[in-house]
């Protein structure tokens, strides 16, 4: 790679850009809201349940100029969801400025295992037991979004929860290839503990990208 265009990344005025597109967001507190997705490449967290493992590798994804990523969000919405990937993986202060000079909401999806970037109107932590998020990050979180793929992860989601801020929604989300499974239990959890709530990735019940 181009030491000029390392450097671009390396301060976030370039991203490696996986895919972006407008759709309704499907999961957690902002569920049946339209938003643009911006999709960064880079992942080193290692779900072995994602869904978009193609995202893991950045050097697939093409180095793309932010500021032609942030007009084509001007087009479509007035909130954008960036992800990935684990997005935090680059410095995301340059794009989140730039959105909100247009009055665009920045919300982002990150596990946390990254240093904390950006300016965000809303901040959704997805820890992972393969990398735990960073210690600056948790009071940072709006929402925590904990997937559930087994009755260990209960536990795992509590020792979560103990370390956000007391202002921060609590979901539990089905893994998809398990719903069926777990979903009953995450009802039944709910409803003994109702501090929580339950995500759905409804955006695959509708089939909607």
């Amino acid at each position: 790679m181009k030491k000029e265009v390392q450097d671009l990344i390396n301060i976030g005025k370039m991203l490696p850009l996986m895919e972006e597109f407008y759709t309704i967001q499907g999961e957690g507190a902002h569920t049946g809201t339209a938003a643009y997705f911006i999709r960064i490449g880079g992942c080193d967290v290692g779900c072995h349940w994602c869904d978009v493992k193609e995202s893991w590798d950045a050097k697939l994804h093409p180095p793309t100029e932010t500021d032609i990523i942030v007009n084509n969000a001007k087009n479509y919405a007035d909130t954008v969801v960036i992800t990935g990937g684990e997005p935090l993986m680059w410095s995301l202060d340059y794009i989140t400025t730039e959105l909100q000079k247009n009055n665009i909401k920045t919300h982002i999806e990150t596990s946390g295992a990254y240093p904390y970037s950006g300016t965000w109107d809303w901040f959704c932590l997805s820890p992972k037991k393969t990398k735990l998020p960073l210690d600056e990050v948790y009071d940072k979180a709006d929402e925590l979004k904990m997937i559930i793929h087994n009755k260990n992860d209960f536990k795992f989601a509590e020792e979560e929860a103990a370390k956000v801020n007391k202002n921060c929604k609590l979901f539990l989300q089905p893994e998809w290839s398990k719903k069926e499974k777990m979903t009953p239990m995450i009802v039944d959890y709910v409803m003994k503990n109702p501090k929580w709530k339950i995500s759905l990735q409804t955006h695959k019940y509708l089939d909607i990208p």
